[in-house]
């Protein structure tokens, strides 16, 4: 949590020292002696500030002092005080917005996914800003549009985390496009992809290729017949089809791969299949579309899971003795940020329910 200390002002502090009297008890004009053999030090470092000498007591600028010292400073003209905000460790990230929800109380939760996969809660205290400096608001977040982030310093350990997001840049609004890879080629300046019979995608350096949950996936890994979400443009050639550059490609069903294990897709939707069977009583705060949850093989020793049953406790232990691996199935849903992502798990050999993860 941010710490802040509030110095309150007199009028000759705002104008400086040399600034002749404006108000009669308001201001008064003093003189100072700028001390340059002394030095401030800061954690045993010379922080390069001058301190000046009144009536034998050193003073130093406060916003310099403050920027030495981890703190922002913030100053209220009309109530003449200066507010100093401890500095914090943010995290930062960048990608393309993939959803945003308005919640009840006026904030809106948005799925970011690029860098790294995470909710944010945006509301008013989040500095939302264009390039060029002009101010947004959180309606002017949208699916497609491509930001950077800050957020925390607190992070919720849930899949994907979740944290508080305190300032966001927009660089653009991009154009988004669901549908079946038709050819995937290598060129000189780096892979074209056809989505659809009507898109011509071309990739550079700064094209990211990952699955929904933030994997990421190898070009020699994309396949004609897969189905994909294309963040591009946000301009286009006009030529039949149309080409753009292409920024973020999410493929969906792609094969999960833990310590050299490996699913087919095909396996991987069986699973998805025997998962929603059992969130029946679920479906209606489920926000994830059946065909896109999560599907990873997992350590049986890193799941939270509580078996169903005493049978299905035994079969647990069981794989656990062995050293076995379980097979987790994960959906978010509109009750994420209280109890976090729902986590359906199967015992990978048998494709055995065996529970759901705790949700804290």
């Amino acid at each position: 949590m941010k710490k802040k200390l509030t110095v309150l002002l007199t009028l000759a502090g705002i104008l400086g020292t040399t600034t002749a009297v404006t108000a009669e008890n308001l201001a008064e004009k003093v003189t100072g002696y700028l001390q340059k053999e002394v030095k401030v030090l800061v954690n045993g470092q010379d922080s390069k500030l001058t301190p000046v000498y009144i009536n034998g007591e050193a003073y130093i600028p406060v916003r310099d002092a403050a920027a030495k010292l981890g703190y922002t400073l913030n100053y209220d003209k009309a109530n003449k005080e200066i507010e100093l905000d401890e500095a914090v460790d943010l995290i930062r990230a960048s990608g393309v917005i993939v959803s945003v929800q308005a919640q009840e109380d006026g904030k809106y939760r948005i799925e970011l996914l690029g860098s790294t996969w995470v909710i944010l809660t945006v509301d008013k205290s989040t500095a939302i800003q264009n390039l060029d400096g002009t101010m947004l608001t959180p309606v002017d977040l949208k699916a497609g549009t491509q930001i950077d982030a800050e957020f925390g310093p607190a992070m919720a350990t849930s899949f994907p985390g979740q944290a508080q997001a305190v300032s966001i840049n927009v660089h653009a609004d991009r154009a988004v496009k669901e549908d079946t890879i038709q050819a995937v080629k290598h060129t000189d300046d780096g892979w074209q992809v056809q989505l659809g019979d009507a898109l011509i995608l071309n990739a550079g350096k700064e094209t990211r290729v990952m699955t929904s949950q933030g994997e990421s996936v190898k070009w020699e890994d994309m396949k004609a017949g897969m189905k994909a979400t294309a963040y591009y443009g946000p301009f286009e050639t006009k030529s039949l089809p149309p080409q753009s550059p292409v920024f973020l490609i999410v493929v969906q069903g792609q094969a999960p791969v833990t310590d050299g294990l490996k699913m087919t897709p095909e396996t991987a939707q069986e699973y998805r299949n025997l998962a929603w069977s059992q969130v029946n009583a679920q479906v209606a705060h489920i926000t994830t579309k059946q065909d896109e949850a999560a599907v990873h093989i997992v350590s049986s020793k890193e799941v939270g899971v509580l078996p169903s049953t005493a049978e299905k406790k035994k079969l647990l232990e069981d794989v656990q003795a062995a050293s076995g691996n379980v097979v987790t199935v994960t959906y978010n849903t509109d009750q994420d940020e209280l109890l976090g992502p729902l986590i359906v798990v199967f015992d990978f050999n048998t494709k055995a329910f065996i529970g759901f993860n705790v949700r804290r």
